[in-house]
C-alpha cells in the first residue's frame, strides 16, 4: 500500500499539529482519490484540534488534481483540477473523496482560491439561503464580516442586490469589507451600533453572545438571523417580547456538514468556483505558506492574529 504525508494531531509540536507518514488511502467505489495542492483553514476544526486525541487527522478543505476516477464513473477525469471537503483529513498529500464533495474547477480558478471554499463559501451560500426569498433591495446584516465566511457573505449578499452592512470588531478591518460590497461598516465589540441602519431581513451572525442578543431584536417582520458559530460567547439574552412581536421572525442554527447532509457539497462548490472564474467572488486570502508550517498558522489563527483565509501549499 505504501505510505503518504498527513497532517496529524501532536500535543508536543507547535499547535498541535505536525506531518507525518500515514497509510495510503484506498477509496471506495464511489471514490475519487485526489492528489491534494492547497489546502485552507478554518476556526472550526481548529479548535477541535486543541481537544483531539494524538493522531487524530484534521482537515476540511482542499483543491487539487484527481489522480484516479471514481470507479462507478461519477467524478470527473484524472487529471482534472477540482475542490472538495471531507469531515476530516482533507490535510494530507492524497485523499479519497467522495464524488459528492468534490466540484471541477474553472481553468481560471487557482488552486490557491478554490481551497478558500469549501467549508466558508459553502456556509455563507447556506446562510444566504435561509431567507428562502429573492434578496433583491433587502437589508441584511453580517456580523463577523471580516472574516472568512463573513467576507463571502458580504460579496454574495452584495451580488444579489441587497444593502449590506458589515458589522466587525477591529476598525483595521473596515477597508476590506467596504472592498467586498459593505454599503455600511460598523466596528466595535457590540451590535449596537448597527441599529440605525436597521431593520434587517436578513442577519448572518457568527458571533453569538451579546452580540445575538442585540441582532435578535434587529429583525424586520419575516426576518431571519443564521447564527453558525458562538465565537463572541455561548450565552445569548435577548428580549423575547420583541423578538415575538415582530411577527414571523426567526433563528436558524446552521452547522455546515448537516447541510451536506441534505444537498451535495458538489452543487455549491460548483457555483462558488463559477463565481470566483467569473471574478463576482474574491476569497480573502491573508497568509500563504507551505504546509510545513501548519502549526504556527493554526496557533495564528486560534490567536485572532490575522481575519482573512490562510492557504497552505502542500508541498511532496
Amino acid at each position: 500500500m505504501g505510505e503518504i504525508q498527513a497532517v496529524i494531531v501532536d500535543p508536543g509540536a507547535p499547535g498541535r499539529l505536525t506531518l507525518a507518514p500515514v497509510e495510503r488511502p484506498t477509496p471506495m467505489p464511489n471514490e475519487a482519490l485526489v492528489r491534494v495542492a492547497a489546502v485552507s483553514l478554518n476556526r472550526g476544526e481548529i479548535r477541535r484540534v486543541a481537544q483531539a486525541a494524538a493522531g487524530w487527522r484534521p482537515g476540511w478543505d482542499l483543491a487539487g488534481t484527481v489522480e484516479r476516477p471514481a470507479a462507478d464513473g461519477s467524478s470527473p477525469p484524472a487529471g482534472a483540477r477540482v475542490v472538495g471537503t471531507l469531515p476530516a483529513g482533507a490535510w494530507a498529500e492524497l485523499v479519497a473523496v467522495p464524488t459528492r464533495s468534490l466540484a471541477a474547477l474553472p481553468p481560471d480558478v487557482s488552486f490557491t482560491q478554490a481551497a478558500t471554499l469549501p467549508i466558508a463559501g459553502l456556509t455563507a451560500l447556506f446562510a444566504l439561503e435561509k431567507y428562502g426569498g429573492l434578496l433583491l433591495g433587502r437589508n441584511v446584516l453580517i456580523t463577523g464580516a471580516s472574516g472568512g465566511v463573513g467576507h463571502l457573505a458580504v460579496q454574495l449578499a452584495k451580488a444579489s442586490g441587497a444593502r449590506v452592512v458589515g458589522l466587525i470588531r477591529q476598525p483595521r478591518g473596515e477597508a476590506t469589507v467596504r472592498d467586498a460590497g459593505a454599503d455600511e461598516v460598523v466596528a466595535g465589540e457590540d451590535a449596537d451600533g448597527v441599529g440605525p441602519f436597521g431593520p434587517y431581513d436578513l442577519i448572518v451572525d457568527s458571533v453569538g453572545g451579546a452580540t445575538l442578543g442585540t441582532a435578535l431584536g434587529l429583525l424586520a417582520p419575516d426576518g431571519v438571523c443564521v447564527n453558525f458559530g458562538p465565537t463572541g460567547g455561548a450565552t445569548a439574552t435577548f428580549d423575547v417580547s420583541r423578538f415575538y412581536f415582530t411577527g414571523g421572525a426567526r433563528l436558524h442554527g446552521l452547522i455546515v456538514f448537516h447541510e451536506l447532509e441534505r444537498q451535495p457539497a458538489a452543487v455549491g462548490l460548483a457555483r462558488l468556483a463559477r463565481l470566483v472564474a467569473d471574478g463576482r467572488l474574491r476569497p480573502h486570502i491573508e497568509i500563504e505558506a507551505p504546509w510545513t508550517e501548519i502549526g504556527d498558522i493554526a496557533q495564528r489563527l486560534q490567536n485572532r492574529a490575522y481575519t482573512g483565509k490562510a492557504v497552505l501549499h502542500v508541498m511532496p
